[in-house]
């Protein structure tokens, strides 16, 4: 016989269950926007934003804000982001340029992207940025192409990103297009996709160097964006974790996967490691666009040797329309 008042009894359990779980996401998410901030907004309240994390390397500001300065598209809203800092110069440029200007007390990466995209209430579609990364022509409606062109394939992606020679992922595929992997083997050894400390890609100046074209090898970002961006539209899973200072995503992805994670202890890289994660959990995986090319200037433990060479080398970061 079916005993009505143990099923009647499961279904409050279970109404109880999911009332107390969006409470806790409610919560959730509550804690994930709470700081102290100061807001200079110069929005258009747009549907597509642009959040820029700057404030340590100013040196690299002409070229890298020059870039979007010049390739940013009308239809948007841009804001600069300084976490645990105020930056005159940057304050000074989003003044100049119109961009709105989001700096916060406490120094956590998570939480200013989190509370930028909070205020910007119309923002559908979200491009992050760091500030050492040196975007490319059409780089923002080529994106959105090819987070568009990924839907009507076999995955719904969580997270679009471009390829950056740079990059434990992008660096393989960028010598495998070019057809260079024959000669970077025999220079540093058998390439792997691979996001570790210890890995070549983020560790030796000279790799760096090599894929911002100093012996004319590989070809310059512009270039190559230039080319690729002809090729058959194609979009593949990323399967490591993959070092997001150029990504794209949804609103509604990002409401989904309840913010990026706060952490009052030790931030940096949690906001990487989580979206890499649940990506995966979530199965709406981060995805590259084959199409679409930027540059870094280089990992950590590059950043003083690379530094040298962008300052005795800015003609190799300048885009030739700037």
């Amino acid at each position: 016989m079916i005993n009505k008042q143990k099923i009647k009894k499961e279904i409050k359990r279970s109404r109880l269950y999911n009332n107390f779980l969006l409470w806790y996401q409610k919560i959730l998410k509550s804690h994930r926007i709470r700081g102290k901030y100061v807001f200079e907004n110069r929005s258009g309240n747009h549907e597509i934003l642009c959040v820029v994390l700057a404030g340590y390397k100013e040196y690299l500001y002409p070229a890298v804000f020059g870039r979007i300065n010049i390739f940013s598209e009308k239809n948007m809203d841009i804001c600069i982001l300084t976490s645990g800092m105020y930056s005159k110069q940057v304050d000074e440029m989003c003044r100049e340029n119109n961009w709105s200007y989001l700096r916060t007390r406490s120094n956590n990466v998570s939480l200013i992207q989190n509370i930028a995209i909070n205020l910007h209430k119309n923002a559908k579609m979200i491009f992050k940025l760091d500030e050492d990364i040196f975007i490319t022509e059409d780089y923002f409606k080529n994106m959105l192409l090819a987070y568009q062109h990924a839907q009507l394939g076999d995955y719904e992606p969580g997270v679009m990103a471009p390829l950056i020679p740079l990059n434990g992922y992008g660096y393989v595929r960028i010598l495998q297009k070019l057809n260079l992997m024959d000669i970077f083997t025999k220079r540093f050894g058998v390439p792997k996709h691979r996001r570790t400390d210890d890995s070549p890609i983020e560790n030796d100046c000279q790799i760096a160097k090599f894929f911002w074209g100093e012996e004319g090898i590989v070809p310059s970002i512009d270039e190559m964006n230039a080319r690729f961006s002809c090729e058959p539209r194609e979009e593949r899973v990323c399967g490591i974790q993959f070092s997001i200072g150029a990504i794209l995503f949804s609103r509604e992805y990002w409401e989904k996967i309840h913010y990026f994670p706060v952490s009052r202890i030790r931030n940096l890289g949690t906001d990487e490691r989580y979206l890499c994660q649940v990506c995966c959990t979530s199965s709406r995986p981060l995805m590259v666009s084959e199409n679409v090319v930027v540059g870094h200037l280089g990992f950590q433990n590059q950043n003083h040797c690379m530094k040298d060479y962008y300052l005795a080398h800015k003609k190799l970061f300048i885009t030739h329309d700037m």
